[in-house]
C-alpha cells in the first residue's frame, strides 16, 4: 500500500517519534509499504513521521545512487529505534531536498561522519559508522525522528527567503506526482 507523504505543516513532522518494540503490530507489513511509498515517490529515504507514524523507523535505498558514488551500492537499509551516538568529520555542504517540502532544494551543512545504533527489519542490533552520502542520507532520515526538517539547518537568509514557499507548500501550493496528506487546518 502506498501511503501519502505528510507535507510540512503537518505536526507529526515536529514530534520526537518513539521507539517501538518487536511486536509493533504489523511491522512487516508497514515496513514493505514505506519502501513502496519510498520507491513510488521516487525518494531514497523515508521516516515513518513523514507517513503519519511517530515512531523511530526509517527505510532507506540508496542503491540507485551507486553510478555516483560506489559506496552507495549496499545502502539499502531498515532502521529501527535508531540513536545517533556520534557525529563527526569536517562539515560538508550539500544540496538537499525532501518528500515533505516539495519543490525546495537547499544547501544543508552536516558533519561527513556518522556513528548509529539501531535494529534491523529482524530486530537485529547493529552499532555502525558511516561516512560521506551515506551519512548525510541517514542524518536527513534520522533527523526527521526528532521533528528536524532540512531547512531547519539552513541560514536565516535562506529561511526568510523561503519563508512564503515553504507556507504556500503547506497549504497545498506545489505540484508533486506522489500522494500528499496536508495538515488539517
Amino acid at each position: 500500500m502506498i501511503f501519502p507523504v505528510s507535507i510540512i505543516g503537518s505536526p507529526v513532522l515536529r514530534k520526537t517519534a518513539k521507539d517501538i518494540d518487536k511486536d509493533y503490530k504489523d511491522l512487516s507489513k508497514f515496513i514493505d509499504d514505506m519502501f513502496e511509498t519510498m520507491y513510488d515517490s521516487d525518494g531514497v529515504g523515508l521516516a515513518a513521521p513523514q507517513v503519519g507514524k511517530s515512531i523511530r523507523l526509517v527505510v532507506i535505498d540508496a542503491t540507485t545512487l551507486e553510478e555516483d558514488d560506489p559506496g552507495l551500492k549496499d545502502l539499502k537499509k531498515v532502521m529501527i529505534n535508531a540513536h545517533m551516538i556520534e557525529r563527526s568529520g569536517e562539515f560538508v555542504n550539500m544540496e538537499e531536498g525532501c518528500l515533505s517540502i516539495p519543490g525546495i532544494r537547499e544547501d544543508v551543512k552536516r558533519e561527513d561522519k556518522i556513528r548509529i545504533e539501531y535494529y534491523d527489519e529482524n530486530f537485529e542490533f547493529h552499532d555502525e559508522y558511516f561516512e560521506g552520502i551515506s551519512a548525510r542520507i541517514i542524518q536527513h532520515e534520522y533527523d526527521h525522528l526528532d521533528g528536524v526538517l532540512f531547512t531547519d539547518k539552513i541560514s536565516a537568509l535562506r529561511k526568510r527567503i523561503l519563508k512564503g514557499k515553504l507556507q504556500a507548500i503547506s497549504k497545498g501550493k506545489f505540484d508533486a506526482h506522489y500522494k500528499v496528506r496536508l495538515a488539517k487546518a
